[in-house]
């Protein structure tokens, strides 16, 4: 029995079902573009075999491990690398029976979804994963890993991926990306202008983060302008290996537009090491309007991801280091923390800045109403804890109505595990079908407009708000 239903997240209503199978249809098989993630371009550079199965699946995914670890199970355990780059649990085996063991902890959970997606067409596995079968699913999956056709570059062509973004940051030296740019591999994976670690005085290592910006750049970056200068060269050296966004991880969503003057003694105070909570949160928010500013000269678009207690577990942190499932939503303000920026310039029609947010109650209140106004603003699509079903359903009936389809930019999964891209994008797919299929049932959408909706929220948002296909400011 196949682990995926062919109508799931369709309507229940049978005429309702019948009109999104047909919208389905038309979109099912579109090219996947993949604007925003962090998958690792090493292995596109080198093209070698996955591992095995515990490292394709648990350690590179913070949703899958989280879960366990919410239930008392250690990240030793499940083989998540230490900070010191030590590895407690090193048998790929046990990681995965004791991943099997718990896989009921994921019922009704969008990792669920993924994961069974990607057993059942990734792997042709059919038979839920348990405890009893755990042995034989990791020998299956193992197997088929040791062929040529599950190779990073075959699976790429395979999931249908037309553009892969990853995400690295501004130091970066991204020699994997030149390895595949030197390739005869045409597969198109692009970087990402990631410049946190070089604009965040409270990142680890900030004073010699923006030491070696200078060494890479030749720039003096102990002045302000010899800063904004060092960006400018290592947006240039991105956009050379295929960038065409940049990404900004930030708290709040807080902006400012000080004087010259101003920014040079902010500036220095983050470079003393002795900025208060408060000053680097506005050295952060100059820093997006800079960052805005650059995006009007040189194209990339600006995507600001706010709202993120990053890092929440003091002793995780220490012990693991980022990304390891403790970074949990906060409640986040838009209409005051970004007007600064807006009044900079939110009226530039060739800038494309996309805004996301982890606090659900900001869609219809500020970002769906700020979008459906300033021309320079995009919504980003439901992120992160709310990447999911009901979470993309809610995102659509927050905005829509106020600005609209064509001031959202599609889809992105955002992951790092690689596998989870098709069934990500197949759950989109699926639930904006559904969505329309409704507005087509209560008569505010034409079918043929459906259709057509559809198609750009498949495709055609993300290929022009993230500039895929080559266009130029």
């Amino acid at each position: 029995m196949a682990l995926n239903h062919p109508d799931r997240l369709f309507p229940v209503d049978p005429a309702s079902r019948d009109l999104a199978r047909t919208l389905y249809r038309h979109i099912s098989d579109l090219p996947i573009l993949s604007p925003h993630g962090h998958c690792d371009p090493r292995w596109f550079a080198e093209n070698k075999r996955f591992p095995n199965p515990a490292e394709l699946f648990i350690t590179p995914d913070h949703y899958v491990f989280r879960m366990l670890v919410s239930q008392g199970i250690a990240l030793d355990d499940l083989g998540i690398p230490r900070a010191d780059g030590s590895t407690p649990e090193s048998d790929p085996h046990k990681i995965w029976q004791l991943f099997a063991e718990n896989y009921s902890l994921f019922r009704g959970t969008p990792s669920a979804g993924w994961l069974d997606h990607a057993f059942e067409h990734v792997f042709g596995l059919e038979e839920p994963l348990t405890a009893a079968n755990a042995a034989d699913y990791y020998a299956h999956i193992d197997q088929q890993l040791a062929q040529a056709a599950f190779r990073p570059r075959q699976l790429f062509e395979r999931f249908n991926i037309e553009v892969l973004a990853t995400t690295e940051g501004a130091l970066d030296d991204l020699r994997w990306h030149k390895a595949i740019q030197d390739s005869d591999w045409a597969g198109r994976v692009i970087t990402t202008y990631r410049p946190d670690a070089v604009v965040d005085p409270e990142f680890e290592g900030f004073q010699a983060n923006i030491a070696t910006l200078g060494e890479l750049t030749g720039e003096d970056t102990l002045s302000w302008q010899g800063y904004l200068r060092a960006h400018h060269t290592r947006r240039a050296f991105f956009k050379a290996h295929g960038a065409t966004a940049s990404d900004h991880g930030h708290f709040t969503a807080r902006t400012a537009d000080l004087s010259t003057a101003a920014a040079e003694k902010l500036f220095q105070q983050a470079l003393s090491g002795r900025c208060t909570p408060q000053e680097a949160d506005l050295f952060r928010a100059q820093m997006l309007t800079e960052m805005a500013r650059m995006s009007l000269e040189d194209g990339l678009v600006l995507q600001i991801h706010p709202g993120s207690f990053r890092n929440h577990s003091a002793t995780v942190f220490q012990r693991f280091g980022r990304d390891k499932g403790f970074d949990i939503p906060t409640q986040t303000q838009y209409v005051q923390a970004l007007k600064p920026l807006l009044d900079a310039v939110g009226m530039e029609p060739t800038l494309s800045i996309i805004l996301f947010t982890l606090d659900e109650t900001a869609y219809g209140r500020e970002l769906a109403p700020l979008a459906g106004a300033y021309p320079a603003l995009k919504l980003g699509p439901a992120w992160w804890f709310f990447d999911s079903p009901n979470g993309m359903r809610r995102f659509r009936e927050a905005t829509t109505e106020t600005c609209g389809f064509y001031n959202t930019v599609g889809f992105n999964d955002d992951t790092r595990a690689f596998c989870s891209i098709p069934a990500r994008h197949d759950v989109a797919r699926r639930t904006d079908c559904a969505y329309l299929a409704d507005l087509v049932m209560t008569g505010r959408l034409r079918e043929q407009e459906a259709v057509e909706v559809a198609h750009e929220l498949a495709y055609g948002l993300a290929q022009r708000a993230y500039r895929l296909a080559g266009d130029v400011v």
